[in-house]
């Protein structure tokens, strides 16, 4: 199975675009600080901090890592960074959608 990741799980905006997807396989997360019972239960994943030099790659190999083939990215700060480098996900048949682009 591939999966789908929408960033910024702390916002009521993440929620409402995994309910307009209604597709298995949508996992939630975010760099913020997030309740450890969902992060535990496996609801939502910690993600990389945007401020980390090596962001883009510690997202790639995430994105490797757990089969995830689409982002939707809720946040400025991971919008910029991973818009400016979606040649090298779209190498690896990651695209890198903005809450705009939902399907």
């Amino acid at each position: 199975m591939v999966y789908t990741l929408i960033t910024g799980a702390a916002s009521a905006e993440a929620y409402r675009l995994k309910s307009t997807l209604n597709r298995e396989g949508v996992i939630l997360g975010d760099y913020l600080e997030l309740p450890d019972v969902l992060v535990q239960s496996g609801k939502v994943m910690i993600l990389p901090n945007p401020k980390n030099a090596a962001y883009t790659h510690q997202m790639l190999a995430l994105c490797l890592d757990k089969a995830i083939n689409r982002i939707y990215v809720l946040r400025d700060d991971e919008k910029e960074l991973l818009l400016n480098t979606k040649q090298l996900f779209t190498e690896y048949d990651i695209q890198i959608e903005t809450a705009d682009d939902k399907v």
